[in-house]
């Protein structure tokens, strides 16, 4: 028998669009990229040096006005104004840049556009959000952060815990959860494959709380004793091997710097015949859309070192690291889906 769930993509996507707002205002404002290319089409690279913008910035911004129709890639994949972006230069005598300038000093914009401009907050020395830092300590090694921001996602995770580990491939053997948090990913895939076991890799301080989630889970006497929590660092200490490996919402928060080293550490982990899975929101291979995930992306640029990252992009690393990625996309819900990769046995 099917099971139907509601999807709550209209709540997220209605969330992330404040940072794509912000996004926006800072290209017209701040930018000045409807002017650049009121004077003809550019490469991505040439528009990313007009305006001054690093790589990482570059892939937040120009997806995420493509995916609202106010530039597009051209047959010699060049980027161009549409005709509603045309609106957006001061060549056109009815622009709207006065009424989009209402908003140009809030400080959502202003945040926004300091961040395009130096990748990133311009005082280093604060860290960034969640995710651990060289230049500050890991906000997740501090209890009530580390609980606040576990807590954040649980909701989001217990929702789609149970449709990813149904798409995910069942079997016995061993399953790693990378950066696990809640733990719920890695419950409801034990309890789809009852002869397995499963290890779930995060901070300490985030292990706490996904024990806590554990006593409270709906089946917690089947799952309890087959999962193992193991304190830990992805970047730095080595990985325990397994079957099935999942990065769930993980990529996101890195550059491709670290993307690709990363999937290779990964890869070195997936036992001969196993497998790694990508769960995200994935940018369309073209790098123009959609509008929910380059809104996501626009809101991931402000609290991490990452973006949203295409399919292709994943499968090259992959397939750099040594696996076989699979061709299939599997939708979840909340404008999430899952990817795949083998490694030969």
């Amino acid at each position: 028998m099917s099971i139907s769930f509601l999807d709550p993509a209209p709540v997220t996507r209605h969330l992330r669009a404040k940072a794509a707002s912000h996004l926006l205002v800072s290209a017209v404002c701040h930018l000045n990229v409807f002017d650049v290319l009121v004077n003809g089409p550019l490469s991505s690279t040439q528009l990313q040096e007009r305006i001054q913008l690093k790589r990482r910035p570059a892939m937040v911004l120009f997806p995420s006005l493509c995916a609202m129709d106010l530039i597009k890639y051209n047959d010699q994949q060049n980027l161009e104004l549409t005709e509603l972006g045309s609106l957006l230069s001061k060549s056109d005598p009815a622009n709207l840049i006065g009424y989009v300038g209402l908003e140009k000093d809030d400080p959502g914009v202003l945040q926004m556009t300091e961040w395009l401009k130096h990748d990133g907050p311009r005082d280093i020395s604060r860290g960034l959000s969640y995710v651990k830092d060289e230049y500050a300590d890991s906000p997740m090694d501090e209890p009530e952060a580390a609980r606040f921001f576990t807590m954040a996602l649980a909701g989001r995770a217990r929702y789609l815990s149970p449709i990813v580990a149904r798409n995910i491939t069942g079997r016995k053997g061993h399953f790693l959860d990378i950066a696990g948090g809640t733990g719920y990913y890695t419950y409801e895939w034990l309890l789809a494959n009852p002869g397995s076991t499963a290890t779930i890799l995060d901070r300490p301080e985030v292990l706490k709380v996904a024990r806590e989630i554990l006593m409270s889970f709906r089946k917690a006497e089947e799952v309890k004793n087959r999962v193992t929590f193991l304190p830990g660092d992805m970047l730095m200490d080595d990985l325990p091997a397994a079957d099935i490996i999942l990065a769930a919402s993980l990529f996101h928060d890195w550059p491709e710097e670290v993307c690709e080293p990363l999937a290779k550490k990964f890869a070195a982990a997936v036992n001969p015949g196993g497998e790694l899975w990508v769960h995200d929101a994935f940018l369309n291979d073209t790098a123009d859309g959609p509008l929910a995930v380059t809104d996501y992306s626009a809101m991931l640029f402000l609290a991490t070192k990452g973006r949203a990252y295409s399919r292709k992009e994943y499968r090259k690393w992959l397939a750099d690291a040594g696996l076989f990625p699979s061709d299939k996309n599997i939708p979840t819900l909340m404008d999430y889906g899952l990817i795949s990769a083998m490694k030969k046995s």
